[in-house]
């Protein structure tokens, strides 16, 4: 058990680092903001979270 949390951790963190390395600050705001709603059971938050992704995965396409 501890090893999957471990490597799911590694996964998380690795994945924020290349969101705030191609999107920029913003990017690392809105996958924070979307974290922190998935835990948090906030749908505003993290509406507001992938809304925020979704525009910058848009704009860069």
């Amino acid at each position: 058990m501890p090893l999957v949390a471990v490597a799911v951790a590694a996964l998380a963190i690795g994945f924020e680092q290349i969101v705030q390395w191609r999107y920029g600050p913003m990017g690392l705001i809105a996958f924070v903001a979307l974290t922190v709603g998935l835990k948090a059971r906030n749908t505003a938050i993290s509406g507001v979270g992938a809304v925020i992704l979704v525009m910058l995965l848009a704009q860069s396409g």
